[in-house]
């Protein structure tokens, strides 16, 4: 928790489109968090493809941006779609830049709360985007929370045609997401959470 009191969340959405369904779903939590929470939403758009030429020459401004604006959050919310049995290209872009730090520091991720959520037009609700990055977010030391698991099928019935989310029993799942990993993270997590 930061020195104001405040907890901070962090939200990135695995997709890009200005409509999605995932970074809905972020608003909709920013709506839910209790008065002494921030939720931030960083936009992923301005991030250079992960190259170590481009390391080599100093982070970016986009990416030195995600790291701090990672190190200052109390825990991250990711809110992704699921491409090709997958998890898209630009979330685990944003993770690999994320994960390095210089002279074998320990990255901005390392021991992070990450609390993951998704939307999808189709029948299974992101459940293999999700695995997926489990195992990035694991690989890299984030302590991910495991339940409640929010994997949101057939995304247009919960959203209505300004892209907010109706769906009450959706909303009922986020909420609890929220506060499983508002309590965790307090507590300070714990290995049984790890992915």
């Amino acid at each position: 928790m930061r020195n104001n009191g405040t907890f901070t969340i962090l939200g990135l959405a695995g997709s890009l489109r200005q409509r999605s369904y995932n970074r809905a779903l972020l608003h909709a939590a920013q709506e839910m968090v209790p008065p002494h929470v921030q939720m931030r939403i960083f936009e992923l758009a301005g991030l250079p493809l992960f190259n170590e030429d481009i390391e080599a020459a100093g982070d970016p401004p986009a990416v030195q941006a995600l790291k701090d604006s990672i190190a200052s959050a109390d825990a991250l919310l990711i809110a992704t779609p699921e491409y090709n049995y997958s998890a898209p290209a630009v979330l685990t872009n944003a993770l690999d830049w994320a994960s390095r730090a210089p002279n074998h520091e320990p990255s901005v991720l390392v021991h992070k709360p990450v609390a993951l959520m998704g939307a999808t037009l189709g029948e299974y609700g992101t459940v293999r985007a999700q695995l997926v990055l489990r195992q990035v977010l694991a690989s890299v030391e984030c302590c991910v929370l495991l339940k409640p698991e929010v994997f949101i099928a057939r995304a247009s019935e919960h959203f209505d045609s300004a892209g907010k989310l109706q769906n009450r029993q959706t909303r009922q799942a986020v909420k609890q997401l929220l506060y499983e990993l508002l309590t965790w993270a307090k507590q300070g997590g714990s290995s049984f959470y790890y992915a």
